[in-house]
């Protein structure tokens, strides 16, 4: 249960720090208009760190592109051509896709990995020091 199931009633697993400034649900929920290909997780660490985790078994780093412009963090993913192989079957998908994930505007990428096929990027909220509460002492 998410702070967006007690507001809105439905969750919106696609945005990422949004547990203070839920004004652009509206806009990020257009945003989800994608297939469920590759299953991913969305891990809060504590209050400033999170993780996308993605299954990306079978592409190698370099088949994987990620990329932050403004307030979306896109992951993309491309198989290279492969020699056709006689399958009896075939149930790991090589094909390409896209993930969009919107963050706030306070969220910056910390760094990628890959390990056992899934594709970890972690994220910290930075928040400025003038947003930083402030303790006022009495006289």
């Amino acid at each position: 249960m998410t702070i967006y199931d007690d507001v809105f009633g439905k969750s919106f697993p696609f945005a990422i720090g949004f547990d203070r400034t839920l004004q652009l649900l509206n806009r990020a929920e257009h945003l989800h208009d994608s297939p469920n290909y590759p299953p991913y997780n969305i891990v809060k660490h504590d209050a400033e760190n999170f993780s996308v985790e993605l299954a990306v078994a079978g592409f190698s780093k370099d088949e994987i592109s990620i990329t932050k412009e403004k307030e979306v963090l896109k992951i993309s993913g491309k198989k290279e051509e492969q020699d056709e192989k006689n399958f009896v079957h075939n149930g790991l998908s090589s094909r390409a896709f896209t993930r969009n994930f919107t963050l706030a505007d306070d969220i910056v990428v910390k760094g990628a990995d890959m390990k056992d096929g899934i594709l970890n990027v972690s994220l910290e909220r930075i928040i400025p020091e003038e947003d930083k509460p402030v303790e006022i002492k009495i006289k």
